[in-house]
Formats: structure tokens, C-alpha cells, sequence
């Protein structure tokens, strides 16, 4: 049984209580490995770690720190097959897609954040003859990173990437359920020669090692990515403590397709927002709202084309959907589409768990599912079920289609099929989202600011968004 390490001080070590938790391979039901149970004792010595090395690494040259990312981007690169299975089996997404999507943006957050940081500026500003003011954004100390199961070394070099490049050090927790690659992130970040102490990374329990990150007094600086509920603790946690807090939560997207669009380009990208990664990514579009003249075409093709979905071995290059993560999180999915039943849906296809043949006969396995007939209103299309479940409500008008998409207590992305110009300005401007992708999904700028409004969060992360966050302004006046 494979035994996962944290990372403290440059050095792969067992948690403090010398006690592990069981980490399942999805896909077959089955432990195939042990993280570490951590708890508020390794938290001191990652903290610690951390506070050693930040004297250090802030006052390194940008371009120094840079060449210590840009090795570890080129380190996930060559190792991008190992990482991909590696990805694969712990979170049951298929390997095809961790091997074109995951483990190639994990290497460029690496890299954008490590040439972004050799052209990040400051503001200055004259006084006329009075006084010139300039910013200093020096980093702030020990930052503490949180990421989610989804989309696990990808979201987690999101949030280390940065604050790294901007000069902060690290003490990073990647979820329970899905530790492995940022297991193997250590081992590539010792053979990159990084440091000991800027990036540790400390496997465990929200409860315990997430909750010790929370209110540790040395970390100032939290950014986590998660379900709104955990990250509405950690905000009631972190505030009284007043510390810096960055939140991308949950989404309940809605994907809006008008009569005029591109209807093939439109249904093929529906599909990918809809099932990609099994609908467990936050910006997966899991409300679709037709013109009703388009209606009847849409869900039939639609329909008809999610049968074809191959759902199978996430090891499998034909399979476009594996395994979700986790038995309970199947149950959670099942139990959204029995509610949907009895709130008066239609289930149109899918609805049931899928028995895989072979090696993944005990794997935990949702078809990928179509529901019509719910009102806007019903909990289905209201709270968030992260699997593979949409919803097709037809709308008449431009008014009533924007009431049902901003019906929510979510607002984190949107998507709006049109080829009429004027109205695709109009309803980005009038959608309650913080990204609207138009004619398209997940087409992402690293450079543009990412983050939700409402519920689905606090804060920006991205591009400049991310390195001003990770600093702390600081005003310089002088006068002439």
C-alpha cells in the first residue's frame, strides 16, 4: 500500500501522529493508498518552515525566483504521462483529459506566474509641484493555499504559482480525496532544487488541517477554492483574525442559448459544459435555457447525443466520462436526481449509476443525466449537485431568460449563444456572473481576473489579480 509523505522543510516526512487515512482509487471502489491524517502539529512545523524561508525568498530577484517556477514547469512537462495516469486514477476523471487539460495547465501556471512576475509594475503618482506617491507591493509573509478535489494539480498550482512569484512562501493543503499528484508536486519541487521551506505542502482532513490553516495566527493570507459552505466557515474563522481571504466557491451556471446561434458549434460545446470531468468542474453549465422555437430541436439532438457518451474505464482513451470522486459524492448526485422525480422532472436519459464491465466493475459510475419539465425555482435547478445532471427550461423572451439565469444565489460564470451583437453586450452586462463566455466555454486568458459574484465567492484570482492579492500596497509619499 503506497504511503503518501507530507512536505515540510524541503524534506518528504510522516505526519506528526504517525496516523494515515485511506485514499480510494474511484474507479474500482477500492483503497490504493495512505495520506497523511495531519493535524495542527504539522501545520507548525510547515508554519515555521515557512517563516525560516521568507527572509530568504521575498528578497530574491524576481527573476531568480522565476527560474526555480520555470524549472518546476518544465518538471511537470517531462512528467506528463506519469502525472496524467497518476491524476486519473485518483480522481476518476478520464486520462485523456487530465493528459490534454490538467497536467498541461498545471505547467503553465508555473510558467505565466513566473514570466508575469518579471513585468509586474506599481502605480506612481505626481502631485503637480507638491509631492510624488509611489506603491511598493512587497509579499506578505506565509500564505495558506486550499484547493478542491475537481481539478486537483491544476487548481492547486493556481493558487501556489502566484504567491510563490510574488515572493510569499507556502503552506498548502490539496484535498483528502485527491492527493497524489500533489504528492508527486513534492518530489518534482526537491528535484527542482526549491528551497526548503517555500512550499510545504500538508495532506489531511478540512476539519483538522484545513481548520489549523484557518486560524493559525502566522499564516495572514488564505486563498481556498471549495463548496460555499466550507468557505463560509473559513471566512467566519478567518475574519475576526483579519486575515486576507480569497474565496472561489460554488456555481449554478447557466448555459443560454437563442434561435439565432451557431447550432452545431453551440451543441457540441454544450456537451463539453454540461459532462467535461463528469460536471464536476464549477463552471460547468448545468441549467440550459432554449428560445422555445429551438426548443424541441435542441433537446432531441442534445438528448440523442448524450446517449452516445462512452462512460467507462477513466483509463480508457475511448471513454469520455469516468468515475465521480467519491461513493458519498455518488450518493449526493443520485439522490439530486431522485429529488428532481419528485419535484415533477422528466428524466429524458441517464438518471441511474452505471455498471462498468471489468477491472471498474465496483467503481462509482453516474450516466450522464437530462432532466426537463422543473421549474426554475426547485431546488434541482437552485443548488449546486456537481455531477453529470443538466436541466432544459425553454424561455420566450430576453427578460424572462435573464430573471431565470440570475435566479440563483450563485454567479460565477455563464454562457450566452447568440449571433446578434448588441444583444450579447447587453445581457453580459446584465448577467449576475463574474466570467461570460459568449459563443463559447472555458476559452480562458490566464491574464483576465477569474472569480464569482454573490455566493460563488469573494475576490479575483488570475493574472495581475492573483500577484496583487499576494501583495500588500504600501503607499510611499515624498514630498518635493
Amino acid at each position: 500500500m503506497f504511503q503518501i509523505q507530507n512536505y515540510i522543510n524541503g524534506k518528504l516526512v510522516d505526519p506528526a501522529g504517525n496516523t494515515c487515512i485511506d485514499n480510494y482509487n474511484p474507479s474500482i471502489g477500492a483503497v490504493y493508498s495512505r495520506t497523511p491524517d495531519s493535524d495542527e502539529r504539522d501545520i507548525e512545523a510547515a508554519v515555521e518552515a515557512a517563516t525560516r524561508a521568507f527572509p530568504y525568498w521575498s528578497t530574491k530577484p524576481a527573476q531568480e525566483r522565476a527560474r526555480y517556477l520555470l524549472r518546476i514547469s518544465d518538471l511537470i512537462e517531462g512528467n506528463l504521462d506519469r502525472l496524467a495516469q497518476a491524476e486519473s486514477v485518483d480522481n476518476g476523471k478520464p486520462v485523456s483529459l487530465a493528459r490534454s487539460v490538467d497536467i498541461p495547465r498545471a505547467a503553465g501556471n508555473f510558467r505565466f506566474f513566473a514570466t508575469a512576475i518579471q513585468h509586474f509594475a506599481s502605480e506612481a503618482h505626481a502631485m503637480e509641484d507638491t509631492a510624488i506617491n509611489y506603491t511598493l507591493r512587497p509579499p506578505i509573509g506565509v500564505v495558506g493555499c486550499i484547493s478542491p478535489w475537481n481539478l486537483p494539480l491544476y487548481l492547486f498550482t493556481w493558487k501556489i504559482a502566484p504567491a510563490l512569484a510574488a515572493g510569499n512562501c507556502v503552506v498548502g493543503k490539496p484535498s483528502e480525496i485527491t492527493p497524489m499528484t500533489a504528492y508527486l508536486l513534492s518530489e518534482l519541487c526537491i528535484e527542482a532544487g526549491l528551497p526548503d521551506g517555500v512550499l510545504n505542502i500538508v495532506h489531511g482532513l478540512g476539519q483538522k488541517t484545513g481548520s489549523a490553516i484557518s486560524t493559525h495566527p502566522g499564516i495572514p493570507v488564505i486563498s481556498f477554492t471549495g463548496g460555499t459552505r466550507t468557505g463560509a466557515t473559513i471566512a467566519a474563522t478567518a475574519a475576526p483574525l483579519f486575515k486576507k481571504l480569497s474565496l472561489e466557491l460554488g456555481g449554478k451556471n447557466p448555459n443560454i442559448v437563442f434561435a439565432d446561434c451557431r447550432y452545431e458549434e453551440m451543441l457540441q460545446t454544450s456537451l463539453l459544459s454540461s459532462f467535461s470531468n463528469q460536471g464536476e468542474i464549477c463552471l460547468c453549465g448545468s441549467r440550459i435555457f432554449i428560445e422555445r422555437s429551438l426548443y424541441e430541436t435542441f433537446r432531441n439532438d442534445f438528448v440523442e447525443q448524450t446517449k452516445q457518451l462512452t462512460v467507462g474505464d477513466p483509463l480508457s482513451e475511448t471513454s469520455r466520462l469516468g468515475a465521480v470522486v467519491s461513493k458519498p459524492h455518488m450518493d449526493k448526485i443520485l439522490s439530486y436526481i431522485e429529488l428532481a422525480r419528485e419535484e415533477g422532472g422528466t428524466i429524458l436519459c441517464g438518471g441511474r449509476q452505471v455498471q462498468v464491465e471489468g477491472r471498474c466493475r465496483d467503481g462509482w459510475f453516474v450516466a450522464p443525466t437530462v432532466i426537463e419539465g422543473l421549474s426554475h425555482t426547485c431546488r434541482t435547478n437552485q443548488e449546486e449537485i456537481f455531477g453529470p445532471v443538466v436541466t432544459l427550461i425553454p424561455f420566450d423572451t430576453e427578460e424572462e431568460v435573464v430573471a431565470y439565469a440570475n435566479s440563483t444565489p450563485y454567479g460565477l460564470a455563464a454562457s450566452l449563444w447568440t449571433e446578434n451583437l448588441t444583444r450579447a453586450h447587453r445581457m453580459a452586462g446584465r448577467l449576475q456572473s463574474g466570467i461570460i463566455w459568449i459563443n463559447c466555454w472555458m476559452l480562458r486568458d490566464l491574464r483576465t481576473p477569474f472569480g464569482g459574484m454573490k455566493q460563488s465567492g469573494v475576490g479575483r484570482e488570475g493574472g495581475l489579480e492573483a500577484l496583487r492579492f499576494f501583495t500588500e500596497p504600501k503607499n510611499v509619499c515624498i514630498k518635493m
